[in-house]
């Protein structure tokens, strides 16, 4: 493995791949880029005081600046993560398409010039009303409501073209709901899911923006890193599906999250107050199929919802200074 280019380095996916990426390859190996320029050494959680150096102001809706880094840093591989999420997408969609879209599409052509190996994560969110709510599939209707899902489901079918018009080596996740403990959310539709921790550490009460009912695939963040990894790794010829393959690790209801936190912290009080990411979790799936993933390149969860929850609060009340003083466990 030559140099790695990450781009949106520094969202919820990518400021834990690049610490991993750091840790397997070398810290040197890996070249963070995003659209805010950094002034000074930051945080890297494998490289303490990681280097600016490592570091590149990059729009990807800038084709040629992308090309120079390429040439520049002699990248052989692109995790390519910038985008704009669901829930923002409904309120800029001109923005979604241009980054979601139009970004990828200069990713995969410079993948294509450079002959480069290329990750591209996909969402749940390409599934639709249509598409069957439990066990679905991995070829299945994909129908979806939003302009996030309409970006996600373009970018997979144009995956599939440039690894099959043009041999480009592009692997692509479906990718759940993601919990992490790294940094906050940034404007997805599954954001309660990691906002309820710190709302229960801190407050002990939160306001959920879905019913409680409702049940949506998640994962958690080392998971979700791992499955990267492995797909990434992979022998080339292991890889039967070049859009995106389904998968997934736990489903979970609003409901049973908050049950599972109330093991820790008895007094934690959830209230719900559904907003217009209620419509967009409802044309969601609640259980996805990965078998292809499992047998393809050995896909295996790690985290259910206990083991979630359990390193959640553990984790976050350690960031946060806030000792687990109600433990019921």
């Amino acid at each position: 493995m030559g140099t790695i280019l990450v781009t949106g380095a520094k969202g919820q996916l990518g400021s834990d791949l690049v610490a991993a990426l750091c840790q397997h390859y070398g810290a040197a190996s890996v070249l963070e880029s995003g659209r805010a320029a950094l002034h000074r050494a930051y945080h890297c959680d494998a490289v303490p005081q990681r280097d600016y150096r490592f570091y590149e102001v990059l729009d990807v809706m800038d084709r040629q600046r992308l090309q120079d880094l390429i040439e520049k840093y002699q990248i052989d591989a692109i995790y390519h993560l910038a985008g704009v999420l669901s829930a923002k997408g409904e309120q800029q969609p001109d923005r979604c398409w241009n980054v979601n879209v139009n970004g990828l599409y200069n990713v995969l052509e410079t993948a294509r010039i450079y002959h480069l190996k290329l990750f591209f994560p996909s969402s749940i969110a390409v599934f639709g009303p249509h598409t069957p709510k439990l066990d679905t599939p991995q070829i299945t209707i994909e129908d979806p409501s939003t302009m996030y899902g309409i970006t996600k489901v373009t970018g997979e079918l144009l995956c599939h073209y440039y690894a099959h018009r043009y041999g480009v080596d592009v692997r692509s996740l479906r990718l759940p709901g993601i919990i992490s403990y790294s940094i906050p959310p940034g404007g997805g539709t599954t954001d309660f899911a990691v906002e309820i921790f710190y709302a229960a550490l801190k407050d002990r009460h939160y306001t959920c923006f879905v019913r409680p009912e409702t049940r949506l695939p998640m994962m958690y963040m080392p998971d979700a890193v791992r499955a990267v990894l492995e797909l990434m790794q992979a022998d080339e010829a292991a890889i039967k599906i070049r859009s995106s393959y389904n998968i997934t690790a736990v489903s979970f209801s609003a409901a049973e999250l908050v049950s599972e936190i109330q093991r820790y912290l008895p007094d934690f009080v959830c209230d719900y107050a559904p907003d217009f990411r209620q419509a967009i979790a409802d044309s969601w799936v609640s259980e996805v199929d990965d078998s292809k993933a499992r047998a393809d390149w050995g896909w295996r969860p790690e985290y259910d919802l206990p083991a979630i929850v359990e390193d959640m609060l553990k984790q976050l009340s350690r960031r946060l200074d806030i000792p687990l003083k109600n433990r019921n466990r």
